[in-house]
């Protein structure tokens, strides 16, 4: 930047937007290209804004790892700030009603998005019916990365997950029940179930990674030892219908499986197992401040 008297400005002031908002972009999709694709620009304009950012901090942002670019130490280091003064800069140029129109950018483990958000969703869009809600659906680790690379301005997690950048506070509780199809083998009987019964049973389970799996494998190993995992699956509705089907018992939240429960298309299998409840969570970036939209709808869901 050139000052009033030609000389060169303060080199803090030679950035600009435009090339914050391809940083941003660029750290989202691993690629001036995909950058390009997000803002509608060339892939030249996108990597010119790149380097002339770089050129500007003095130091380059990204570490190319294959065919991605990843953010190195500096380019996390200026992330949280970026999205931040874009975030202001919107809201000044949307004038004072873009805040009320400024989208909601949730990530959520998959029990808690198809089962507890979407009913609390519509209930907060009563009263913020200018708001838009993108809603990313995931495992829970998958959820803290969004959160982590700011894909998402608030998190919805079942796992006991950890991120450096990430702050976990908790929310609700839950409980893992076992179910089964009204007609299997082990339900229905005149005895709770055993730790040998239920080792020697076909399982079907989330896929690693998932916060459910987690709580199960944390519960179910400690006391039985090992299982015969039949089944892994991504799909919390598949392997409801899987164990309705008679394929084998199910580990699943409470609040996942309450509608098949009260229809009778599952049944709770009995067991001398002790209970396993745990705390859901909101997952936030420790260094960035929530928007209103965002900072509302937390507000909704804690209240």
């Amino acid at each position: 930047m050139i000052d009033k008297t030609g000389q060169p400005g303060d080199a803090r002031l030679r950035l600009n937007l435009r090339q914050l908002e391809v940083f941003v972009a660029t750290a989202r999709s691993g690629s001036t290209r995909g950058a390009a694709d997000r803002m509608a620009r060339s892939q030249s304009a996108a990597s010119a804004a790149l380097a002339g950012l770089e050129a500007a901090i003095g130091a380059p942002l990204f570490d190319r790892v294959g065919r991605r670019l990843v953010l190195n130490e500096s380019g996390r280091a200026l992330l949280a700030g970026a999205v931040a003064l874009l975030d202001q800069a919107a809201e000044l140029q949307g004038g004072p009603g873009h805040a009320q129109r400024t989208p909601l950018r949730i990530a959520a483990s998959l029990t808690i998005g198809e089962y507890l958000l979407p009913e609390r969703i519509a209930k907060w869009k009563l009263d913020h019916a200018a708001n838009s809600v993108r809603m990313m659906i995931g495992n829970s680790s998958e959820v803290i990365r969004a959160v982590a690379e700011m894909e998402a301005d608030v998190g919805f997690i079942e796992g006991a997950q950890t991120h450096a950048d990430v702050r976990v506070r908790k929310w609700l509780e839950d409980e893992l029940v076992i179910v089964a199809a009204p007609d299997h083998p082990l339900a229905g009987g005149p005895r709770p179930l055993g730790a040998r019964q239920l080792a020697a049973a076909s399982w079907i389970l989330r896929e690693p990674g998932s916060g459910t799996r987690q709580a199960a494998d944390a519960w179910l190993l400690e006391h039985l030892g090992a299982l015969q995992v039949e089944y892994e699956l991504g799909s919390t509705e598949a392997i409801k219908r899987l164990a309705a089907a008679g394929a084998g018992l199910a580990c699943l939240s409470r609040h996942a499986v309450g509608v098949e429960l009260a229809a009778a298309r599952l049944v709770e299998v009995r067991t001398r197992l002790p209970p396993h409840r745990r705390r859901l969570a909101i997952a936030v970036r420790r260094d960035r401040r929530l928007g209103r939209a965002a900072e509302a709808f937390v507000r909704h869901c804690t209240g």
